[in-house]
Order: structure tokens, then sequence, then C-alpha cells
């Protein structure tokens, strides 16, 4: 077992940018300990990841904000503050903001990230289904 109190006084937040579109930063909540890996993520109106999959899935727990989940060949689906979303072992997707609000929540990322190419304006515009 291992305990992880809280925010550690030498981890700093990160701002992202090569795999995501506008402003995201991230804190760690645990360092990446036998493949799972732990942030809370903050997205500003507008930004978003870029397409991935997960080796072994991805939880998301929806912490404040509303936002977009989408997968591969689906509309985008609203998530919102108190939302958890369950992303399958490499399930093809990209999550963030609305244009209307930021989106803070906290990622589970289970195995390793495959990152791909950036989410264009017209899938990110896609209207809910």
């Amino acid at each position: 077992m291992q305990i992880f109190h809280g925010r550690q006084q030498q981890v700093r937040s990160e701002q992202r940018g090569d795999t995501f579109t506008g402003e995201v930063w991230a804190d760690p909540v645990m360092p990446t300990t036998k493949g799972v890996t732990i942030n809370n993520v903050f997205f500003t109106p507008g930004a978003r990841t870029w397409w991935h999959t997960h080796e072994q899935g991805q939880i998301l727990q929806v912490v404040a904000g509303q936002g977009w989940i989408c997968v591969a060949g689906e509309p985008p689906q609203m998530i919102r503050s108190g939302d958890s979303v369950w992303i399958p072992a490499n399930e093809r997707h990209w999550h963030g903001a609305t244009t209307e609000s930021y989106l803070l929540h906290t990622a589970i990322s289970l195995g390793k990230t495959n990152w791909q190419e950036e989410v264009s304006a017209q899938d990110y515009a896609q209207p809910a289904g």
C-alpha cells in the first residue's frame, strides 16, 4: 500500500500543450504507479485533448464545469459536475470543455496513453446526439 497525502509541495502544475488544443493545466494527484496515472485536469472554455486511446482504459470524474466526451464515429456527449465516465481499453476518444464553460475533471488513466491527431474544429463543433 502507498498513501499519497494531498498535493505535494514539490510538485508543480503543468500547462499541457503538445496533445491539447487551447489552455489546459494538469495537477498530478499521485506519481504514475504501476501503470496508473491520476491527474486533476483543468480545461479553459473551448480547450480539449487530441484524439487518443488508453491501453487499459480511463475513468473521468467531473469535478466542476461542463464539457464534452466523444468516441470516434459518434457525436460528442455532454458531461457535467458529478458525472463519471468509463472509457474502455483502446477506445478512440477526446474530451474537453464546452465553449461556454471551463471543465475540471480527475483523469485516471490505466496503462499507456496513445496520442493521435488534433481534434478538428468541425469534430469539436458537432451537436450532441
